[in-house]
């Protein structure tokens, strides 16, 4: 089936997200190490993800470890620096496909607060043709209500949505739908894949 839409998903595809590693080079990795063992701190994200408040969330938080609270902050008050940088053969990609009058969107699982504040650093993510944000539907990946909400909204049929996610489990749904998927573990390989489909020629996948 002809692809007739490009899904991206942000987090590791788009733009760099790895908290362990903003922590390790400001508090060490060892006591990283420490606060992510006694502090669910991924959890506390997916609460933002899911439509919480960015900043409540977080300094709430925050308050329930005290022996935590300055590095749990750093959540919320330095998150543009855990969210970075971005990965600019993906972004160049995403101009490409658009240039090409490929319809492009974004499924991603993202505050609120949060994704609205990464669009004034991250210009392209306001570039989409539609963004499907969890925050805003109150819905999240891997779970199906999210990808419903697409399929509705976009009209397209399943199959013809390309879909590049980093984790399987994300993939895996949108493929029990009859999505079409790309692993995403680095940009090479999915401009590879963009050209096989013939949505993008060599030299523009670049």
């Amino acid at each position: 089936m002809p692809v007739e839409a490009v899904v991206f998903d942000i987090g590791n595809v788009l733009i760099e997200w790895q908290p362990e590693r903003y922590y390790d080079q400001v508090i060490g990795e060892e006591r990283r190490r420490a606060m992510f063992s006694e502090v669910d701190l991924h959890g506390m994200n997916d609460l933002v993800d899911q439509g919480h408040h960015f900043t409540d969330t977080i300094y709430d938080w925050a308050e329930k470890y005290p022996e935590w609270r300055d590095e749990i902050r750093m959540w919320h008050d330095n998150w543009i620096e855990l969210a970075a940088p971005e990965i600019p053969h993906s972004v160049r990609l995403l101009r490409a496909l658009r240039g090409n009058g490929v319809p492009v969107f974004a499924l991603t699982n993202f505050g609120v607060q949060n994704f609205a504040y990464a669009t004034t650093v991250y210009p392209f993510l306001n570039e989409f043709d539609r963004q499907y944000v969890s925050g805003r539907m109150k819905a999240v990946k891997p779970h199906q209500p999210i990808y419903q909400m697409v399929e509705a909204d976009c009209g397209l049929e399943p199959s013809m949505l390309l879909f590049a996610d980093d984790r399987v489990e994300n993939l895996e749904a949108a493929r029990s739908r009859g999505w079409q998927t790309h692993h995403f573990t680095g940009p090479e390989g999915w401009a590879d894949r963009l050209v096989a489909e013939g949505l993008l020629s060599k030299k523009e996948a670049q």
